[in-house]
């Protein structure tokens, strides 16, 4: 039997519900999105990640996806202090916002950041990760 290809080496997933997580972990392992799928329920931990990791394209992830509402750090001021990490950092991940508000505010928000590639209302489907074009 052939093993399909994955379409990614990394993702990060950045969301405070473990639920969320799993169910988007589980969902991407299905659809072989991605070899490795690293799970963080804070988002200072993952900038924590990433700044340590920013010269380091072999444990970069090609693509994050992170939750807007969250405690302590939201992804909104996530985003912040991702715009600060290395241009090659920026320019190897791509960020998706997931989240399940449906705010306008938080729509354009999310939209008007150059770092952000899309917004996406939860739950994700199999279609939106096939939608998603290899970087």
């Amino acid at each position: 039997m052939l093993k399909q290809k994955l379409k990614f080496k990394r993702i990060m997933l950045i969301d405070d519900n473990t639920i969320d997580l799993y169910i988007t972990a589980r969902l991407m392992a299905k659809c072989n999105f991605a070899e490795h799928i690293n799970q963080y329920n804070s988002a200072q931990k993952a900038l924590e990640f990433l700044r340590e990791n920013q010269n380091n394209c072999n444990v970069l992830p090609q693509i994050i996806f992170l939750d807007i509402y969250m405690p302590q750090m939201s992804g909104f001021e996530f985003m912040i202090e991702y715009d600060k990490l290395s241009l090659d950092l920026k320019k190897y991940c791509k960020v998706y916002i997931l989240s399940s508000s449906i705010d306008e505010d938080d729509i354009k928000t999310a939209n008007d950041d150059i770092n952000v590639v899309a917004f996406q209302v939860k739950t994700i489907t199999a279609q939106f990760l096939d939608s998603i074009p290899f970087y």
